[in-house]
């Protein structure tokens, strides 16, 4: 579970801020960059994002994790972008009897795509990082998104690390019994592994449903999303977004 999870340190400020109003904010300044038209604004929020996770003192190990996929799909597409979009050319080369061209706009229409999906990446690890997943799920309740997904969302990160545990042991057992010591003997023990998995997941969806039936549950789960809001963190809310705003126009 620890590979996962952060367990937030209540005294940092964003630790303390209302979920649901760092979920506002969060939207609010995605829609921002997202609209935005030059290079400055996203780079600019994907720096204080990244300020913020240093300041939660998240472990450099865990970024590079959590932004490892985006930063692959971004030079994916600035390579395509590159090769195969544009008019302005830098540069032709032949590989292979192939003529590759690159394009100058490409580049930066690439470059422009790829500072905004890093800028949208680091908003949502910040409010990640910031918010507890209960809480989380409470402002999501409190915004009037349908139960269900509340619902499959919170019973889906319960069976997350209940299925990791299983994973972690079922794996170790089959490395001590040499299950991985060849190619062929690793995809074995892998489609072991996956199937057991499978079944190990069928179980504990049964044995968690039938045990919730027998406590009464209704489907209604308990939220915390209907206290009110605190003056004070609504004005700071409403001071960052005037001042990301004022950014955003610039």
């Amino acid at each position: 579970m620890h590979t996962f999870f952060w367990e937030e340190k209540r005294s940092h400020p964003l630790t303390a801020i209302d979920a649901r109003i760092k979920l506002l904010c969060a939207a609010a300044v995605l829609s921002m960059v997202l609209t935005c038209r030059g290079f400055p604004f996203p780079l600019l929020v994907a720096l204080l994002c990244l300020a913020a996770c240093a300041s939660l003192r998240i472990p450099l190990k865990r970024l590079l994790v959590r932004f490892s996929e985006p930063a692959f799909i971004v030079v994916v597409l600035i390579a395509l972008k590159v090769l195969f979009s544009g008019k302005e050319v830098i540069g032709t080369w032949h590989v292979l009897g192939m003529g590759i061209t690159a394009h100058r706009d490409g580049l930066i229409d690439g470059l422009f795509l790829g500072a905004r999906i890093i800028s949208a990446v680091s908003v949502i690890a910040v409010l990640g990082f910031a918010t507890p997943f209960t809480e989380f799920l409470d402002a999501l309740a409190w915004l009037r998104v349908p139960k269900g997904f509340i619902e499959i969302s919170t019973f889906a990160y319960r069976c997350i690390f209940l299925l990791l545990d299983d994973a972690t042991v079922i794996y170790c057992a089959q490395k001590n019994r040499l299950g991985y010591s060849s190619v062929r003997r690793g995809v074995t023990s892998f489609g072991v592994l996956a199937g057991a998995l499978a079944l190990k997941a069928f179980e504990n969806s049964r044995t968690c449903a039938v045990a919730m039936i027998q406590r009464g549950y209704d489907g209604s789960l308990p939220s915390t999303g209907r206290r009110r809001l605190k003056g004070g963190h609504l004005a700071l809310s409403a001071l960052f977004l005037f001042l990301m705003g004022v950014l955003w126009r610039m």
